[in-house]
């Protein structure tokens, strides 16, 4: 059976991406109300209560929103690293103990017939951490929130045939708008946000040798713009002579509208 996924959100306003298999069906993250969330469940035909759990990247809001009210409406087990459970519980609500698993980072965790191989990333939250899924000899890796991308974070990304990856902000918009110093300077530093030309940067290595769609992700509403992440992304990696079209694949994800659930 196929390795299948969808953007649900993705954005400083949420972030949530549906992963399933012929026998999984799991969320990473739920950083939008239930509301919206079942939403955009339903614009790909897909019910919340066939999950099969909840995988928690780090405790930021626009992460675990709707973590507890999901958890607990469809009897959902959460999987978190114990850093985060500590730092996200007073956010998410009362959750069962029986529906309270830890997933440590840099562990292989098997549900069924899929493969979760999460890792680490550079963030101001307590253990951030993603994940890479394996199924049927498929390789998705989710890659956002950190503010650069680690040799570590490089190499497991490799060898994916589809990568959802981070290309926050525009430099130069980040640096003339309106944010203060104080975030900028969050954003652009090492456990911040990687920007489009870092992004473009990270990806020509780890696609150098493979054919892959990317799906740009994590892009601000204030700082970015879908059309010139995209375009500066396919410029850097055609600076590295990556063919765009051929060899890469580039897509945009949205904060409201879902991607079409795809297989990998």
């Amino acid at each position: 059976m196929s390795l299948k996924f969808s953007v649900l959100a993705s954005g400083s306003t949420g972030n949530a991406i549906y992963v399933e298999t012929g026998k999984q069906r799991l969320l990473i993250d739920a950083g939008l109300s239930g509301k919206k969330i079942e939403q955009s469940f339903k614009q790909i035909g897909v019910s919340p209560a066939d999950l099969d759990g909840i995988l928690v990247t780090h405790e930021h809001s626009d992460h675990i929103k709707g973590v507890g009210i999901l958890a607990r409406r469809f009897s959902l087990p959460i999987y978190a690293n114990e850093k985060t459970w500590s730092a996200m519980n007073a956010n998410i609500g009362a959750i069962p103990l029986e529906q309270k698993f830890c997933f440590e980072r840099g562990k292989v965790k098997s549900f069924s017939d899929i493969d979760v191989e999460s890792f680490g990333v550079s963030h101001d939250a307590a253990d951030p951490m993603f994940f890479t899924f394996h199924h049927g000899g498929r390789q998705l890796t989710i890659l956002t929130d950190t503010g650069y991308v680690s040799d570590q974070m490089m190499g497991i990304t490799k060898g994916s045939d589809t990568v959802i990856f981070e290309s926050n902000h525009d430099t130069d918009m980040l640096r003339m708008g309106k944010y203060p110093w104080t975030i900028k300077r969050r954003i652009l530093g090492d456990e911040g946000h990687v920007s489009n030309v870092d992004a473009g940067i990270a990806l020509a290595d780890i696609l150098k040798d493979t054919r892959a769609d990317v799906y740009l992700a994590h892009l601000s509403l204030d700082n970015n713009m879908k059309d010139l992440a995209r375009m500066t992304v396919q410029q850097t990696l055609e600076e590295y002579d990556i063919e765009v079209g051929r060899q890469v694949k580039i897509f945009d994800t949205d904060p409201v509208v879902p991607t079409p659930l795809k297989v990998v």
